[in-house]
């Protein structure tokens, strides 16, 4: 969800979804770090051009970040995906854990990124998401600190790109054509009218919608934060409802809030009362150790304020790779 205001005033709110525990924990990638695309003979490599404050899947995957440039990224589920095959493609290849990453490392903004994806330089390939069953199904979404955004899917073996500054909401399924149709419905009836209330990922994308279109957007900074915490809030799924006859709907286990002009990253625990945030303009980005902070057990630890100081060297976390 990207909140557009007065002022540069951008910001982009996410929640995670798992039925479990998801792992998560935060990390500080550095600059010049290479890295391979994990996917096979044919894995596309890089030499990482920006550092990153990210947040992890599992420690195996980057599902969410915020780039010394004010790049965000953000994974989310959507069980139509479908990828190219490893063994058909004849592009370089990436794993889907890498997805993120690969966007944070090499691009400052919406426009460059985008001119980069529609050239295919890659194709995305997914495997089994550890412990689970089927293949993961993910959609990426990025935002800039210009307030534009645009939506990945891989449709059918394809890449799709949905590209323009009014596209300021991504949930779960279904695709992102079908939730626009289907938001554009509830548009004409008015959210001060009737919103729809249920934990499906398309009620939640026609509340998401209006209420970021609805709240102030010349409010200063602090206002401004408080106002998408606040819608951000209005739409996950309870903590510990998981329905049975609806198994890609998940309890919600975290947000974050990236500010792009002021270079902050806030998290926020479903299960702990605290938010805090982590100031990238205060990180060295050309430091060569990886830092985590560890959250804990269902993100439990309870940090506040700015926890950059708190993060801790550790050994680099090995992105899962696709097996041939």
């Amino acid at each position: 969800m990207v909140f557009q205001g007065e002022r540069q005033n951008v910001m982009t709110a996410r929640f995670m979804d798992w039925k479990s525990d998801v792992g998560t924990n935060l990390w500080i990638l550095y600059q010049g770090v290479k890295r391979s695309g994990n996917a096979g003979k044919n894995s596309t490599q890089w030499t990482s051009k920006y550092g990153s404050v990210i947040a992890t899947g599992y420690d195996i995957a980057t599902t969410d970040g915020l780039n010394e440039k004010g790049l965000n990224a953000n994974l989310l589920w959507l069980v139509e995906s479908e990828y190219p095959q490893l063994e058909q493609t004849k592009k370089p290849t990436l794993s889907i854990s890498l997805w993120a990453q690969y966007m944070l490392d090499n691009f400052a903004t919406m426009a460059e990124s985008v001119q980069f994806l529609q050239k295919e330089p890659f194709a995305v390939i997914s495997d089994q998401v550890p412990g689970e069953q089927g293949l993961a199904t993910l959609h990426l979404s990025l935002s800039d600190a210009t307030g534009d955004s645009s939506i990945i899917e891989y449709i059918a073996g394809k890449q799709v790109i949905h590209h323009d500054a009014s596209y300021q909401v991504m949930t779960n399924s279904p695709i992102f054509d079908q939730q626009l149709a289907l938001n554009q419905y509830w548009k004409q009836i008015g959210g001060t009218t009737f919103l729809p209330g249920t934990n499906r990922a398309a009620d939640r994308f026609a509340r998401a919608s209006f209420y970021i279109h609805a709240i102030p957007k010349n409010a200063e900074t602090q206002f401004s934060l408080a106002s998408v915490f606040s819608v951000i809030r209005n739409v996950p799924v309870p903590f510990g409802l998981n329905t049975e006859e609806e198994p890609n709907i998940s309890s919600t286990r975290w947000r974050t809030v990236a500010d792009h002009k002021n270079l902050k990253y806030y998290f926020e625990s479903t299960v702990s009362p605290n938010v805090f945030w982590v100031d990238l303009k205060q990180i060295n980005f050309k430091q060569s150790q990886t830092r985590k902070l560890d959250l804990g057990k269902d993100q439990a630890i309870a940090y506040a304020g700015d926890a950059a100081a708190k993060f801790v060297e550790t050994a680099p976390f090995s992105f899962f790779g696709v097996n041939p």
